[in-house]
C-alpha cells in the first residue's frame, strides 16, 4: 500500500484547479463585503503595527550607540504598538470569525440542499455516510483553514512593511537576504504537491470511517440477531486503522514543514550575520541596521515558513472545498425538459410508449415496454423478483431517467412536468415503510403540513373506527421512536398509508410489504388501501391475495415484458404463469386453502 492508501474516488468526485476553487470560494466571501472591509482594515493596521516593533527596536539600538534622548520615546512607542496590536488582532478575529461562520453555514446549506435534490440513482451508487462527512467534516476543515489563512495574510503584509525598511537601510544586505528566497519557494512548492494528495486521501479515509459507523449503528439489530458484534467491530478496527495510517502520514507531511524551513532559516541567518558584520566593521551600515536585518531574518522568513505551511494547509482547505463543491455540482440523471404545473385532477392516466430502461449500461430491465393505465384504474403487477415491477413504479415516480421511449401522464410527457407539482399529487408507500422520529400525528401530516389535527384525526378514525389507535399509549400523539421502532410493522404500514391518504393523490403507488402482520391489522390495512384505490389511479406491486383481487386489472411480468393480463378469475382459468405464481405465493392466503388445511389436520 502507498503512503496515503489507495482509496477510490466517489463517482461524482471532480478535480478542480486551484484558480477555479479560489474563484468559487470568493463567490461565498463577497456576500459579506462590509465585514470583509473591516477585516482588511484590521489586517493592514495589525500588520503595520506588528512590523513597527522590530523597526523601533533597531532605532533603539542606534539610540544607545549615540546616547540619543529618543530612547524614552522609543520605549513609549513600543508600549503603544503592543496595545494597538492586541486590540486590532481582537477586532480582526471577531469580524473574521463571524464571516467564516456565516460562510460555512451557507456552504453547509448549499451542500445539504444539493444532497436533498439528488435523485435516487445517486444514492444507489454513493454511500450516505460519505455524503454526511462532506457536509459536516469537510466544511469544518475548510473553516479551520480559512482562519489560519487570515494569519498568513496578516504576516505577508508585515513582510512588505519590513522589506521597505530593509531596502531603506541597506540595499546590498537586502539583496543578500532575498538571494536565499528560492530555497524557501522550492520547499514550499514541494510540500504543496505532497500535502494536496495527503489531505485528499485523509478526507476520503475519514468519510469511509463515518460511513462504516452509520451503517453499523443503523443495522445494529441485525448484527445482534446474528451475533455479529465482534465481526462489525473488527471491520471498524480495520477501517479505522487504515484512516489512522493515512492521517499519520498526513501529519508527518505537515510536521516536516517547520524543521525543513527552520533549517533553511539557519542558513539565511548565517549568511546575513557574516555579511552584515563585515559591513558594520567597514562602516557601511550601523549596528542598529545590522540588528534590524538579523531580527528581520526571523520576522521576514517566519511568514515565509507559514506561507509554505499555508500552501500545505491551503491544500487541505481546497481539498475539503473540492469535495463539498463536487457534491453541490453532482448532476442528476433525471432531467426535466420543462416545468409545467401538474393539472388539478382527481385521477390521472398513465401511458408507457416503447420505454427502454436500464440501471446499468447494457443490462435493460424494460425493453420497448408499452402499457396504458386508464384514469381511476387500479393495476396490480405480479411476477418473480427482477421481473420489473418496482422499476415501473420508480419510473412513474420519476426517480430514474429512462433511456428511450415516452411516459405520458394524462397525455403529457412526464419530462415536461414540474417535479414538485407532480409529486405533490403522487402518493407512494414503499415496501419498507419509513417513519421519522416524532409522533404518529406528525408523521401523517408530513405529506401535507397544512392539514389540521381534526382532519387527520377524522382520517385516522375512518380506518376500522380508529380501533388501531386504542392499542397505542397516547393515540395519535404516541411517539413512534427512531425509524418507527416503537410501532409494529403493521402499524407502520397503516401510518404510511394514512400519510398518503391525507395527501389525496391523483396517482397512488403501493409497493406492498412482504412481512406478515396480524389478521386484525391486515384487515385495517386493506381497508385503507381500498379507500385509496377508490380515489386514485393506482399501481400495486402486490404481495397479498386480497390486494391482487381488489385490482381492476392484473399485469403479469417476466423479464420486463407483459406476458399475461386480466382479472384474477380469467388468469386462473388460463392456467398460465399467473396460476403458477398464485399457487406459489398467494394460494396459502386464500380462505379455501386455510379451511382445507384445517380439515386435513382434524382428520
Amino acid at each position: 500500500m502507498s503512503f496515503f492508501g489507495n482509496l477510490e474516488r466517489d463517482k461524482y468526485d471532480r478535480t478542480y484547479g486551484d484558480d477555479r476553487l479560489l474563484r468559487r470560494i470568493w463567490d461565498y466571501f463577497r456576500r459579506y463585503k462590509r465585514e470583509l472591509i473591516g477585516v482588511v482594515v484590521g489586517f493592514t493596521v495589525l500588520s503595520f503595527v506588528s512590523s513597527l516593533r522590530t523597526i523601533v527596536i533597531a532605532l533603539g539600538v542606534d539610540a544607545l550607540e549615540t546616547a540619543d534622548n529618543l530612547l524614552v520615546l522609543l520605549i513609549g512607542a513600543l508600549f503603544i504598538t503592543g496595545v494597538l496590536e492586541y486590540y486590532m488582532n481582537y477586532w480582526r478575529r471577531l469580524l473574521l470569525g463571524r464571516v467564516i461562520g456565516q460562510l460555512v453555514a451557507q456552504m453547509r446549506k448549499d451542500a445539504f440542499d444539493a444532497a436533498l435534490h439528488r435523485d435516487l440513482a445517486f444514492y444507489d451508487t454513493n454511500k450516505t455516510g460519505k455524503i454526511v462527512s462532506r457536509i459536516t467534516g469537510d466544511t469544518q476543515e475548510f473553516a479551520d483553514v480559512m482562519l489560519f489563512t487570515s494569519d498568513v495574510v496578516a504576516q505577508l503584509i508585515s513582510v512588505v512593511v519590513i522589506l521597505v525598511a530593509l531596502v531603506e537601510r541597506s540595499l546590498t544586505l537586502t539583496v543578500v537576504l532575498m538571494a536565499t528566497m528560492p530555497l524557501f519557494l522550492a520547499a514550499a512548492s514541494f510540500f504543496r504537491v505532497l500535502a494536496r494528495r495527503a489531505t485528499r486521501q485523509g478526507s476520503r479515509a475519514m468519510a469511509v470511517v463515518n460511513d462504516n459507523i452509520q451503517e453499523s449503528v443503523t443495522g445494529i439489530s441485525v448484527a445482534k440477531n446474528f451475533r455479529r458484534e465482534a465481526m462489525i467491530y473488527d471491520e471498524f478496527v480495520a477501517i479505522n486503522t487504515q484512516s489512522y495510517r493515512i492521517n499519520l502520514w498526513r501529519g508527518f507531511v505537515f510536521a516536516l514543514i517547520f524543521p525543513v524551513m527552520n533549517g533553511l532559516i539557519g542558513i539565511s541567518i548565517g549568511v546575513v550575520v557574516y555579511v552584515g558584520a563585515q559591513m558594520v566593521l567597514e562602516g557601511v551600515i550601523t549596528a542598529g541596521a545590522w540588528f534590524l536585518f538579523i531580527q528581520a531574518v526571523d520576522r521576514f522568513f517566519f511568514p515565509v515558513i507559514n506561507l509554505a505551511s499555508f500552501w500545505s494547509q491551503l491544500q487541505a482547505g481546497l481539498s475539503a472545498a473540492e469535495r463539498v463543491f463536487a457534491l453541490i455540482d453532482a448532476e442528476n440523471t433525471v432531467i426535466q425538459r420543462e416545468q409545467q404545473p401538474f393539472p388539478d385532477v382527481a385521477q390521472a392516466a398513465i401511458t408507457f410508449k416503447d420505454v427502454t430502461f436500464a440501471y446499468n449500461d447494457g443490462q435493460p430491465v424494460l425493453k420497448h415496454f408499452n402499457l396504458h393505465i386508464r384514469e381511476g384504474e387500479n393495476v396490480a403487477f405480479v411476477g418473480h423478483t427482477g421481473s420489473g415491477k418496482s422499476t415501473i413504479a420508480k419510473l412513474v415516480a420519476r426517480f430514474y431517467e429512462f433511456q428511450d421511449g415516452d411516459i405520458l401522464i394524462d397525455g403529457r410527457d412526464i419530462r415536461t412536468l414540474d417535479l414538485e407539482s407532480y409529486r405533490s399529487r403522487l402518493g407512494l408507500v414503499p415496501q419498507q415503510p419509513f417513519l421519522f422520529s416524532g409522533t404518529i400525528l406528525q408523521n401523517i401530516r408530513y405529506a401535507r403540513p397544512e392539514a389540521s389535527d381534526e382532519e387527520i384525526e377524522a382520517l385516522a378514525h375512518s380506518i376500522g373506527g380508529g380501533e388501531w389507535l386504542e392499542t397505542l399509549p397516547n393515540g395519535l400523539h404516541s411517539d413512534v421512536g427512531e425509524r418507527g421502532a416503537r410501532l409494529s410493522m403493521g402499524q407502520r404500514q397503516l401510518v404510511s398509508l394514512l400519510r398518503v391518504m391525507v395527501q389525496k393523490p391523483a396517482i397512488f403507488i403501493l409497493d406492498e410489504a412482504t412481512a406478515s402482520v396480524d389478521p386484525f391489522t391486515e384487515v385495517q390495512i386493506q381497508e385503507a388501501i381500498d379507500l385509496l384505490l377508490r380515489q386514485s389511479t393506482s399501481i400495486l406491486i402486490a404481495h397479498r391475495l386480497s390486494t391482487v383481487r381488489s385490482a381492476d386489472r392484473i399485469i403479469v411480468l417476466k423479464d420486463g415484458n407483459i406476458i399475461e393480463e386480466g382479472n384474477h378469475d380469467a388468469l386462473m382459468a388460463q392456467g398460465g404463469h399467473y396460476a403458477e405464481l398464485y399457487n406459489t405465493y398467494f394460494r396459502h392466503q386464500s380462505l379455501s386453502y386455510i379451511e382445507n388445511a384445517r380439515t386435513m389436520l382434524n382428520a
